[in-house]
This record gives structure tokens, C-alpha cells and sequence, in this order.
């Protein structure tokens, strides 16, 4: 069984139902994501995870409409302007989550473009901040990534996140977002997903 979420149920209007797959929408940002798909995979068994959605990119790194894969997603945590955050005990700090590399490198070989992402907890609107994002080697934006994947990771579950580019991340009037071009560019790269993945894994 593969479980789809989504943040929003409108990302995914477009989802026709297989028996194989089991939608879920998380609700918006990393806290509701995180804690959704937790409780999703402590009560069933699935063989992997996919987070779909709408994301931003950074200037140069897409265009709107594109379906894109992301093969890493981050969270900034840490010191404001970038200093080392030193925990006691030199204690771990976990900001990264991957996909799986072998299902990202099928994508890519499909055409679409593989890119890091970075997670945040408010749309940016200002090129100030999508410039600070860029300096983490961020390319796309998104509210949920970094957490739905790690929440698999921690289950042990294989995970992939896609994503449809929506609008380019930047000041805000010039941003070009568009929810129907996004879920355009989503819906072609979640069908390839898809058919490329076992019904029965």
C-alpha cells in the first residue's frame, strides 16, 4: 500500500482512486504534516510514502508548471545569520530528509528535474528572504517536506516527494503564482510516479 498526502485535498483534485493507494491530507505546514503521517504509519503498514503537492521555486531553479522531484529537503534550524548551533553534549541537530535515491533517479530519467528543497513554516514573500533561502542551496519551497519525510524516515519507510511548481519565490507581486499551473505541473509527474511504482511493492 502506498500512502499519498497532500496538504490540501485541491492539490490532489485531480487524483482518480486505485486500491493501492491511500490518500491522506496532513492539513498545512510541518507540525500538522509531521504529526499526520506519524499517527498514519504507527496504525497501518505501508510500503512507501509520497508527499505531493505545490511548491515554490527559487529564482533560476524552475519555471511554473514544472513537476519536479525533490531528492533533499531541509529545515532552517539553528542561529539566526547562520552561526554553528552547538547543543549540549554535542547533541544532534536533524535538518535533512531524503527521498529515495532510486525512485528520484527513474524521475530524472523521465526527464524531470531533480532538486533540494527547503521547508518552511510561512510563504515567502520578499526577495530578502528567498535570497537567505538560496544561501542554504535551497531550490524549491515548500511546508511540508522536510517533515513528511522524515517521519517516514523514522519509520523506516521508503519516501519520495513531488512537487508542481506554483510560483517562482520572490516578492510576492512578482511571484506569477498560479494554483492550476502548479497542480498541472504535479499531476503529470505524480502519474509517472505512479506508473512506475509496483501495485504491490
Amino acid at each position: 500500500m502506498i500512502l499519498l498526502t497532500c496538504a490540501v485535498g485541491r492539490e490532489l483534485a485531480f487524483f482518480t482512486a486505485v486500491p493501492h493507494v491511500e490518500m491522506l491530507v496532513t492539513g498545512v505546514g510541518p507540525i500538522e504534516a509531521g504529526i499526520s503521517v506519524a499517527r498514519a504509519l504507527a496504525q497501518s503498514p505501508y510500503a512507501l510514502v509520497v508527499n505531493a503537492g505545490l511548491g515554490g521555486a527559487l529564482e533560476g531553479c524552475g519555471s511554473i508548471g514544472d513537476g519536479v522531484v525533490i531528492s533533499e529537503d531541509r529545515m532552517e534550524i539553528g542561529l539566526e545569520g547562520g552561526k554553528p548551533f552547538i547543543l549540549p553534549d554535542s547533541a544532534p541537530i536533524i535538518d535533512r530528509a531524503s527521498s529515495d535515491l532510486a525512485l528520484v533517479e527513474q524521475l530524472v530519467e523521465l526527464g524531470y528535474a531533480g532538486k533540494r528543497g527547503i521547508t518552511v513554516a510561512r510563504v515567502t514573500t520578499t526577495q530578502q528572504t528567498a535570497q537567505r533561502l538560496a544561501s542554504f542551496n535551497a531550490e524549491v519551497e515548500s511546508m511540508e517536506g522536510f517533515a513528511v519525510l522524515r517521519a517516514a524516515e523514522m519509520a523506516g519507510i521508503p519516501a519520495i516527494e513531488v512537487r508542481g511548481i506554483s510560483n517562482i519565490v520572490t516578492d510576492r507581486e512578482r511571484s506569477g503564482w498560479s494554483f492550476e499551473r502548479g497542480c498541472e505541473g504535479l499531476e503529470k509527474i505524480l502519474n509517472d510516479l505512479l506508473a512506475i511504482v509496483p501495485a504491490e511493492p
